[in-house]
């Protein structure tokens, strides 16, 4: 750069002062997901709700499982998260400012049936976390991911070797099963695509969260989950009516009316989706006979500005990018492609649940 474009005109200042500031909100953006992990670790989104009220800044330090002399810090934590509107300020009747908490609360509360406090966590996990460093090394080389390069082993891998990985990360992905699964058996529009169905196959359904939800909502149906034997070893199975399945995806599906592959895909690359459809092909019966395929995921729309959560759908791209190599989120035309080649002969795809979709698949 020639010397003396390095001091700016004054006209051109003021942009250099905007390009910085963005540089740094993107640089300690990922301090408010820490500050969010940290508020759900010191549970102070519980202590707020068990208050009943706004809680001064004593009130809450004395409260939490802090020291006394981090109250100060205690202040500037809660400020971040109020700036991120978790929380909000109040006046008190005797004048004082108290934290209050925001509608978001709720989903955050350990307690809450459809809390998102073991998703927070799980996802923040620093073994799940530490292999975004390594995303420029993942591009400059022939591993398989980031997180390959970090460990020496895939995702998958790595939760059948570390047992208290697996449990988080189960823990995460069953709270989410929890919340996406209650707000679709009780729209109609899925609770349809059961009509006349006998039989449910979950894959990858872990814990069985999912399929439980809809067996109770749709009680003639019989519900199964298949997931790798680690995961179905460690089940508690507490009574259910659930039929549970070690076995393996790639190898075989076991026979059902229809196959459920709740964020599953988005794991695994084009390829690894074709032949994993291809044994749900195996495992159903005919379109006419009622077959299908019904995939829970996200749809990216290429037309970004248009869609409120575009934002948070790249940002899962990315998670997929660096934790699973060739994972990702995929547009229609994306789908459509695998489908395709898998032997699919037509699809739906029903927006109903915010950042995703249940995408219909039919067999040819």
């Amino acid at each position: 750069m020639d010397q003396a474009n390095i001091y700016p005109e004054e006209e051109a200042k003021e942009q250099l002062l905007d390009a910085q500031a963005h540089i740094w909100r993107h640089v300690f953006y990922f301090l408010k997901s820490m500050a969010l992990k940290c508020a759900i670790q010191l549970g102070i989104p519980d202590t707020i709700h068990k208050h009943g009220k706004p809680m001064t800044l004593k009130e809450l330090a004395n409260s939490l499982p802090i020291i006394p002399n981090k109250a100060t810090s205690l202040s500037r934590l809660m400020r971040l998260l109020v700036s991120s509107k978790f929380f909000s300020m109040k006046t008190l009747a005797n004048g004082e400012e108290g934290f209050a908490l925001n509608l978001s609360y709720q989903l955050l509360l350990k307690d809450h049936p459809l809390s998102q406090a073991p998703f927070v966590i799980g996802i923040l996990d620093p073994r799940l976390v530490g292999p975004s460093h390594y995303l420029s090394s993942w591009f400059e080389s022939e591993a398989e991911s980031s997180f390959h390069i970090a460990y020496g082993k895939s995702v998958w891998e790595f939760a059948g070797h570390d047992l208290e990985f697996n449990d988080i990360f189960n823990q995460a992905m069953e709270s989410d099963s929890r919340f996406a699964t209650s707000l679709l058996v009780t729209n109609n529009v899925f609770k349809g695509l059961f009509e006349g169905v006998e039989s449910l196959m979950d894959v990858g359904g872990g814990s069985g969260a999912t399929a439980k939800a809809i067996s109770e909502a749709i009680p003639w149906l019989k519900c199964s989950v298949l997931d790798l034997p680690q995961v179905v070893g460690r089940v508690q199975k507490d009574g259910c009516n659930l039929n549970f399945v070690a076995g393996d995806m790639f190898e075989a599906i076991p026979p059902a009316d229809t196959v459920l592959l709740k964020w599953i895909l988005h794991d695994w690359s084009d390829i690894d989706c074709i032949k994993i459809l291809q044994k749900c092909k195996e495992a159903i019966p005919t379109k006419k006979q009622g077959g299908k395929v019904i995939i829970i995921d996200i749809v990216v729309d290429p037309q970004m500005n248009k869609n409120k959560n575009s934002d948070v759908q790249l940002l899962l791209d990315m998670e997929m990018m660096f934790v699973t190599g060739g994972g990702k989120e995929r547009t229609k035309q994306e789908w459509e492609n695998i489908f395709i080649i898998a032997g699919f002969s037509d699809f739906i795809i029903l927006p109903i649940l915010g950042l995703r979709s249940a995408i219909v698949v039919y067999p040819s």
